[in-house]
């Protein structure tokens, strides 16, 4: 049995990705948000390798130690699915559980949704499944909420880019903080709406001092992961957000299909996501987006980064959820 952690690359979809792994059995997928990579899992690899699983956290296209392809077009659902297809297969494995976090949700969730005889089974944290509207994200979200939205400021090639890469110890001091639940900075959880003519970082202002799951070391672990790529540190992650309306293109094909495997979803009451339009109502609804929904989880006090804020309540969640699996 594998029992430490060992690093390594592998070449999957016509892209090099780094991963980090530990432990024997049934593969478990962990795929990271951002602005992170896989040292986001850092609290669930031990746990879930102990109880008999094999754990594997890739660096996603475009972030941190993985390839960044120049294209932006290249980080569509469709390559980022075909990611996870690809890596299942290069791991040598048939099936994979796969567990998602912030971006890392939405591929988990589109990965159980069209390849379900490669899924056994799959947990969004943060970002539950969103069914296809009538129309694109982001003239929506514009409307209801302005330019300022994030997810619309980070379109302009270049701005957020430049932005967040000019300090990045900074960058992830303040972003890991201020989206958390000991956030002095939103209660309740607001959505994030960048100042006009500020940046997103103005959202978050530099913290007094961390918050007590987060240490320096790990700042600095993330600091590493990124430093070498200079003020396209963030260009791969934001090129995610890049592709949210083509996303909805691409995925035109397959509107109505569901999610059918067995699913666990993990929000806190202090995630910001909760605030976004009509959120409130597709929590309610995930009963019927997932039949085979397992559980889902609220954690009181727990911001967006459930994984690193609360690992041992995600931990015994994903346990329980990976125990009732059906073997195969």
């Amino acid at each position: 049995m594998t029992t430490t952690l060992e690093h390594r690359f592998v070449e999957v979809n016509g892209i090099r990705l780094h991963i980090a792994e530990q432990g024997q059995g049934p593969l478990v997928l962990l795929l990271h948000g951002f602005p992170e990579c896989g040292y986001s899992w850092r609290h669930q690899f031990g746990p879930l390798a102990e109880a008999g699983y094999r754990v594997v956290a890739p660096d996603q296209r475009g972030y941190a130690r993985s390839e960044r392809p120049e294209d932006p077009a290249a980080y569509s659902i469709m390559h980022l699915t075909g990611d996870v297809v690809a890596l299942i297969r290069a791991l040598g494995a048939d099936s994979a559980v796969v567990v998602g976090h912030d971006w890392g949700a939405p591929v988990a969730w589109t990965t159980a949704r069209l390849r379900p005889d490669l899924v056994r089974g799959v947990a969004g944290l943060s970002v539950p499944p969103t069914p296809r509207g009538p129309v694109r994200p982001l003239p929506v979200l514009r409307a209801a909420l302005g330019d300022g939205f994030y997810q619309n400021y980070f379109q302009e090639p270049g701005v957020a880019d430049t932005e967040l890469a000019r300090d990045l110890e900074s960058t992830f001091r303040r972003f890991l903080t201020a989206a958390s639940g000991d956030s002095p900075f939103t209660d309740p959880p607001r959505p994030g709406v960048v100042p006009e003519g500020g940046g997103i970082l103005d959202l978050m202002p530099e913290p007094g001092e961390l918050p007590p799951w987060l240490s320096r070391a790990d700042i600095a672990a993330f600091t590493r992961e990124y430093a070498g790529h200079g003020e396209r540190a963030f260009t791969g992650g934001l090129n995610w957000y890049r592709n949210i309306d083509r996303n909805w293109e691409l995925l035109a094909p397959f509107e109505g299909l569901g999610i059918d495997v067995p699913a666990l979803f993990i929000t806190g009451d202090r995630d910001l996501v909760t605030a976004f339009p009509g959120m409130d109502k597709l929590l309610s609804a995930l009963p019927g987006i997932l039949p085979a929904l397992h559980r889902s989880i609220t954690l009181p006090g727990c911001g967006h980064w459930i994984q690193q804020e609360r690992p041992e309540e995600v931990n015994s969640a994903l346990l329980d959820f990976l125990g009732g699996l059906p073997k195969h």
